[in-house]
């Protein structure tokens, strides 16, 4: 929110605390803290995970301190409307990572369930449903891109 004070991780850990002991629900995303937690919460699962964890580890060899703020900035710019934040071009750098080893459905598959549950295990409200929308859409939009008979085929594919 503009001019809204930062907000530390140990009031946002209150927060989240609050929200649980009092109301004994969750609270909606509603802040850029709120999107740090998810996405951290996500990508812990991500590394660790045996369908999608090599990926990010061994092929794709993520910068994690590098990549979890470009993702933060990503989804503040969906979830937050904050235009500014993010500035990139995410389909390029999964072609790119495409090309070194193929992106399959059941991979986006697979990503989408991870992020749905890390959303589902702390948020709830129309925001938390937004986030999970959103992730079904880039999923959705991008399987074709990558898998089956229309896909981006790498030049080297054929060797």
């Amino acid at each position: 929110m503009p001019g809204a004070p930062p907000i530390s991780s140990s009031q946002h850990i209150r927060r989240l605390l609050r929200h649980a002991q009092n109301m004994q629900t969750k609270p909606d995303i509603s802040l850029p803290a709120d999107i740090r937690l998810l996405i951290d919460t996500f990508y812990e699962k991500v590394k660790n995970d045996e369908v999608i964890g090599y990926i990010f580890n061994d092929v794709a060899n993520v910068n994690w301190e590098h990549h979890l703020p470009v993702m933060y900035a990503f989804w503040e710019f969906l979830l937050l409307d904050n235009a500014d934040a993010y500035r990139g071009n995410p389909i390029q750098k999964h072609l790119d990572l495409h090309a070194r080893h193929a992106l399959k459905a059941a991979h986006f598959d697979r990503w989408l369930a991870l992020f749905q549950s890390s959303v589902d295990e702390l948020f709830e409200g129309p925001s938390a449903e937004n986030a999970k929308f959103r992730a079904f859409a880039v999923s959705e939009t991008w399987k074709p891109k990558f898998d089956g008979p229309f896909a981006h085929v790498p030049a080297d594919a054929n060797q």
